[in-house]
């Protein structure tokens, strides 16, 4: 009983509501209009976030790119595309990329796809291009692998995730791009991932599967409005990037289904992901940077990136989840407003012995949990490795990590913080969070430290018990 009266007296202390004004603030003033407890007509801006409480409806696309609309579009069906589903396009999607690098300097151009079902192998992308996508129209990867061209591993993991060696292809790639909308009235690009799904696990494939989307070192990216589903890996992939921005996605595949990610910014500067539904088989969100000495040598951060307003479904992995691979380092991330269903994992941070980098000024906020095995979990035993040669003296830095405003229902575990004991994770603070747990084991912590404020069930002796105002000049 007393569990649900925790999320109940939480979720009346999220909204700082009294019984005369429910919209109340904190600081006892209300910010708008609200006229029979709804937002006035005449506050435009506003949202109620996920406990219901009025903010600011914030977003980030205005201010971190101004894209336009283009003044050339070009259909595909003018390079002898055929939508028959059958007919492969991979060389009518070629000669479109040729022929429109002509209008790079003139405003740039939009490819666009009519209704229809357009096969085609990988597709490499140019600069000052937007791909639209029709609402019935549909790219849809070819099941043969001949179609995805073998390229180089990545420096920052110093070979394929999956295997040694090179990897396929994603189905849409670019290298040293910038200005690229992937947009439309949500069409579908679809990886038909299932040949690939089979080959990884019958162990057949010879080099680490592609992703649906991947881009590389480019910047001013937008990509938004389409449903991306049956990635045969990583979903969305941007790695080495700057000013991203992916909003208004739907983004399946089946919850069984391996390692199928939903968005995985990979050693990327000022991102922003917004509005998505993200239903699969792996961490509906997973920060990155880099694998082990190969992330730590080539030193590219994941940092200043904003998630908001995201649901994910899956029964496997994560929510949302930072690393393992983080060996370039992650910082200054803010995560608020997310619906989590049926996770392994809620929020879960996980590292080893030999990532080195770290993971500091992370902020996660306004999360609801429904039938969740483990809340909240801080891990320092993730331990693949990509070789041999793994520094076993590069411990990863875990520090000033805070997780708020957080309530579930049908949590097995409230939390796991299992730090490293030669580098113990310190500065974990844990603020009005409220678990209903069905296991008589609530929380395991090892190797941290740090404090929380009103948490049920009570955390671990490790963390020490502030007040509400140590916590408010904190």
């Amino acid at each position: 009983m007393w569990r649900r009266g925790g999320l109940w007296v939480l979720l009346m202390m999220l909204n700082c509501m009294s019984f005369e004004n429910p919209w109340k603030t904190c600081e006892g003033q209300s910010p708008i209009d609200v006229v029979d407890g709804e937002l006035a007509t005449d506050t435009p801006g506003y949202q109620k976030n996920i406990f219901g409480h009025i903010k600011v409806r914030e977003s980030c696309q205005s201010h971190i790119y101004d894209w336009e609309s283009r003044p050339h579009s070009v259909s595909i069906t003018e390079f002898g595309a055929v939508g028959d589903g059958k007919t492969l396009n991979t060389h009518a999607f070629e000669n479109a990329m040729f022929s429109l690098r002509s209008y790079a300097d003139k405003g740039g151009v939009q490819l666009y796809i009519p209704k229809g079902t357009w096969l085609t192998g990988s597709i490499s992308l140019i600069s000052h291009l937007t791909l639209f996508l029709e609402r019935g129209a549909t790219i849809l990867g070819s099941e043969d692998d001949n179609d995805f061209p073998i390229i180089p591993a990545l420096p920052s993991y110093g070979r394929g995730r999956e295997l040694p060696g090179p990897r396929y292809s994603s189905l849409i790639n670019g290298e040293n791009l910038t200005d690229v909308v992937i947009t439309g009235d949500n069409g579908t690009i679809d990886g038909q991932g299932l040949v690939w799904w089979t080959a990884f696990h019958n162990k057949s494939l010879g080099y680490t599967r592609g992703h649906l989307v991947e881009l590389i070192n480019s910047k001013n990216i937008l990509i938004s409005n389409l449903t991306f589903q049956n990635s045969p890996f990583w979903t969305i992939h941007p790695v080495y990037c700057r000013y991203v921005v992916i909003k208004h996605m739907t983004i399946l595949a089946p919850l069984h289904s391996p390692n199928t990610d939903g968005i995985d910014p990979d050693s990327c500067q000022h991102v922003c992901i917004e509005d998505c539904y993200i239903a699969g088989g792996d961490d509906g969100i997973s920060i990155k940077s880099g694998w082990d000495e190969y992330g730590v040598s080539f030193g590219r951060p994941s940092s200043h990136i904003q998630i908001r307003r995201i649901i994910t479904d899956s029964h496997s992995s994560s929510g949302i989840s930072f690393g393992s691979e983080m060996s370039g380092g992650i910082s200054d991330v803010k995560v608020e407003d997310m619906v989590i269903y049926n996770h392994l994992f809620g929020i879960r941070l996980k590292t080893a012995v030999g990532r080195g980098g770290y993971i500091s000024n992370v902020s996660i906020s306004n999360v609801v949990m429904h039938s969740v095995r483990t809340g909240i979990a801080i891990m320092g035993n993730y331990g693949q490795h990509p070789d041999d040669d793994w520094d076993r003296e590069a411990y990863p830095l875990i520090n000033r990590v805070t997780i708020k405003n957080v309530v579930g229902e049908n949590i097995t575990h409230a939390g796991l913080l299992s730090g490293i004991s030669e580098r113990p994770f310190h500065d974990i603070r844990l603020i009005n969070i409220a678990l209903d747990v069905t296991s008589d084991s609530a929380w395991n912590c090892s190797a941290v430290s740090g404090s929380y404020y009103f948490v049920l069930p009570k955390p671990c002796a490790d963390l020490e018990q502030k007040g509400v105002q140590e916590e408010s000049e904190e």
